[in-house]
């Protein structure tokens, strides 16, 4: 079973519909997943339901473990392998459109106006041709990059195990880097204007997204691996000292602190963040459903495995899924399970939710589309 390291040892490792009166590419394009967590606020909500019942639609194999989750923009997933190898897969069919040998690869893929990028474990992260599968560029960094990528207007955003933030133009040059303390795991996040980032030097940094100058830090008080989310004023992510936290970074104060009562573990996984709770996986085997505004358990769910994959919301059902190698299907609001559907292996990245469909990927190398057989 693969786990992720420690930062002392390695340095570290609203739901809205669409308007009906958007053009069909436009409304198509509301309901992709183009980022890690699905939007730029990195909330991992879907912006619409998906079918009540979830068939197994088609799976493609890797020939190596995928950490990462996919992204999916006009019609194509596109998924990350430690084989070495970025794939682009037909949303439907599953068919292979393309691959580009691109390292071995723990990040997730983010896509934005026909590119695709990605960094890899080698500490080179690429812009590929999304139509083509050929490479635009690349820049090298200093470290293993297993942070997600993320968009400020035309500036492209994502972190690196050298200690810093990047930020590059859509032709691959240096716009502004920002230095932490210590390696960058998760991606960045956007809104207002700011970006976020938190890593293992124990802090919240509040930038300019535009200039990369630091507004603000809130000391978190322990490292964290995990990709925060905002909402509104807030930020919610997990630490490996075992606490989740809320952060006003506005004000730049911590809110409240969630520890479990019974044997508490750190939180490796991203958040899933609704208008009222805020669902974390964490290594305690539990995802915990927490009210947002206060910080109260509201229920917990036990799986059978580490939950180091982060959860995604879609409509009135959380999809979790676990290093026991299930998915399991919640009820949003009793944390009641609907249903539970085993993998091939321990389920480390993160889904995907797009065009009614969910897709992940397992550290057997496995892809898997789940959606409603017509």
């Amino acid at each position: 079973m693969l786990t992720k390291p420690s930062c002392v040892l390695w340095g570290l490792g609203a739901l809205m519909l669409a308007p009906i009166f958007l053009g069909a590419a436009e409304s198509s394009m509301k309901l992709d997943w183009p980022v890690f967590r699905g939007n730029a606020e990195q909330t991992g909500v879907a912006p619409i339901p998906l079918p009540e019942k979830l068939d197994l639609l088609w799976k493609f194999p890797t020939q190596d473990g995928i950490e990462g989750a996919p992204a999916v923009a006009g019609g194509v997933v596109y998924v990350g392998s430690l084989d070495e190898y970025l794939y682009a897969l037909d949303l439907v069919s599953g068919k292979e459109k393309w691959k580009y040998k691109a390292g071995p690869i723990k990040a997730s893929p983010a896509v934005r106006q026909g590119r695709v990028y990605i960094g890899n474990a080698d500490g080179v992260f690429y812009c590929i041709d999304a139509a083509k599968g050929e490479k635009c560029w690349s820049y090298e960094t200093e470290g293993e990059i297993t942070s997600g990528a993320n968009f400020a207007g035309e500036l492209i955003l994502f972190g690196s195990h050298d200690e810093t933030l990047y930020c590059l133009t859509k032709d691959g040059k240096e716009q502004w880097k920002f230095k932490t303390q210590g390696p960058v795991y998760g991606s960045a996040a956007v809104a207002g204007g700011k970006t976020f980032v938190a890593g293992c030097d124990s802090k919240l940094h509040v930038l300019d997204a535009a200039t990369g100058k630091e507004e603000r830090s809130v000391d978190l008080g322990g490292q964290t691996g995990a990709t925060g989310a905002v909402v509104g004023d807030h930020l919610y992510v997990g630490t490996m000292t075992n606490q989740f936290e809320a952060i006003d970074w506005k004000q730049g104060r911590l809110d409240w602190t969630f520890q479990a009562a019974e044997r508490p573990q750190p939180f490796y996984a991203s958040a899933a963040v609704t208008d009222r709770l805020v669902l974390a996986g964490s290594r305690d085997r539990r995802l915990h459903a927490l009210e947002r505004k206060s910080g109260k358990e509201i229920w917990s769910f036990a799986t059978e495995g580490k939950v180091d994959a982060s959860p995604v919301v879609a409509g009135k059902r959380v999809f979790a899924p676990s290093l026991d190698g299930n998915l399991y299907i919640l009820d949003l609001d009793n944390g009641k399970q609907l249903d539970k559907i085993a993998l091939d292996g321990p389920i480390q990245g993160s889904p995907a939710v797009a065009q009614g469909r969910l897709i992940l990927g397992t550290t057997k190398g496995t892809v898997y589309c789940f959606g409603a057989k017509k």
